[in-house]
Formats: C-alpha cells, structure tokens, sequence
C-alpha cells in the first residue's frame, strides 16, 4: 500500500466518522455517552468486531 493510498484511506475514514456528529448531533452524543459508560472488555469487543469486518471486508472486494 503506498502512503498515497494510505492517506486516501484516511481521509475517508475521517469523512465516513463525520457524518453522524454532522448529520445528527444529539444522538452522536447519545451514543458517545453510552459508549463511556461502558466496561473495558465491551469496548474491546466492539473495536475488534471492527476490525473484524473490515479486514473481511478488504480481503472481498481487494
């Protein structure tokens, strides 16, 4: 992956995590204040089941 792509990649990233603060601010900051509350382990959880998917996601449509 050269570093043009890898910034690519990021730059969506950042527009793909902006929509919601945008499009809906009261429950980005609902789920925001859901998601502080939570244990450790759930948060793990939730970032690796992230991960998860994207990484079968890239190896699809790769």
């Amino acid at each position: 992956m050269s570093g043009s792509s890898l910034l690519t990649a990021f730059a969506l990233m950042l527009v793909l995590e902006g929509i919601l603060p945008f499009v809906a601010p009261a429950a980005w900051r609902d789920a925001f204040l859901r998601l502080a509350t939570m244990a450790d382990g759930q948060i793990r959880f939730i970032g690796l089941s992230s991960m998860l998917v994207g990484v079968v996601l890239l190896v699809l449509f790769h």
